[in-house]
């Protein structure tokens, strides 16, 4: 059986699946016009994000059994008319969980602490202690939605820092716990100080966190979001913190992320991208979130495995 690999990944990867026999084609030089003219050659394909596998790809790719996804969301492929044509897609969420979990603490500390604006004050020789007092997450209460191996990632490092930690998943019930309270989204917008989204990229959950939503909070809140940009109007969120009602944002992912960023003059930057760069109150990460060595390497090696299982090796 042959693989087509259309982007980079560890090469655990690629030197698992030719131990059992695979035929991998290491392409990911080559352009997305390029790699979907030849994918009709292969049964199995390996991909992050070069390419979105549509209706017209799938019907034009008869000897594809198997995509495997190098990460955690599928939203690049469409996976239910995948499954229609036979054609198995696996991801690996359980392979970046815990750098995305550290990564969502990580920003929480940097924001709360103002770590980003102390730090950038000393390096010019500013030394304000007063101004830079933190805010402990200690005793406060984080709303989490979404219960699947990020949300429960991030849950589960949360619960040594002494917080309330309120979970909400629409499709996910009994996964209470010692440290992790199921509740209703109504008691998330009632209790929480912190919100963090860890939801997929859906036509439910696009724009989920839109400003009706943020207006839903009786309190005035901290926005984390490590899913996807468009599941948060960037605007609406910019509206929200300059009336107060946010606090602050940290932020691993943009709606803008189609743009290049490379290559963005400055004076193309969205308005609403403008005001969270500029300001001492967002932690901005480049989608970084689950991208450590280790996750690099475990996702890489759960992909052939999954893909080895269903393709019967």
């Amino acid at each position: 059986m042959k693989i087509l690999f259309a982007d980079s990944n560890h090469a655990v990867l690629h030197e698992t699946l030719i131990h059992l026999g695979f035929e991998c084609d290491l392409l990911w030089d080559k352009s997305a016009t390029e790699l979907i003219t030849i994918l009709p050659n292969y049964d199995g394909l390996v991909i992050r994000s070069k390419f979105k596998i549509t209706k017209q790809i799938i019907d034009n790719c008869p000897k594809l059994k198997c995509i495997g996804r190098v990460g955690a969301g599928m939203e690049n492929i469409d996976v239910s008319y995948a499954n229609q044509k036979n054609i198995s897609c696996v991801s690996a969420p359980e392979g970046n969980k815990d750098a995305l979990g550290e990564h969502a603490v990580a920003m929480l500390l940097m924001l709360l602490n103002n770590l980003k604006k102390a730090d950038a004050e000393v390096r010019k020789g500013i030394w304000l202690r007063a101004e830079n007092r933190g805010i402990e997450i200690k005793d406060k209460t984080i709303g989490i939605i979404g219960c699947g191996n990020m949300g429960e990632s991030f849950a589960k490092k949360l619960s040594g820092f002494g917080c309330k930690i309120l979970v909400f998943d629409k499709y996910k019930t009994d996964f209470g716990s010692s440290h992790v309270i199921e509740t209703t989204l109504e008691n998330i917008f009632e209790e929480c100080d912190v919100l963090s989204l860890h939801v997929p990229l859906t036509e439910e959950t696009e724009y989920m966190v839109n400003a009706d939503f943020i207006n839903r909070f009786k309190k005035n809140i901290f926005i984390i979001n490590t899913a996807r940009g468009k599941c948060l109007n960037t605007a609406n969120l910019v509206s929200a913190m300059k009336t107060g009602k946010v606090l602050g944002a940290c932020l691993d992912v943009s709606e803008y992320e189609s743009v290049s960023f490379e290559q963005l003059d400055n004076n193309e930057i969205p308005e609403p991208l403008n005001y969270l760069i500029h300001s001492d109150k967002v932690i901005l990460t480049p989608h970084i979130g689950g991208w450590t060595h280790e996750s690099n390497f475990k996702m890489s090696k759960l992909i052939a495995e999954k893909m080895a299982k269903v393709l019967n090796v």
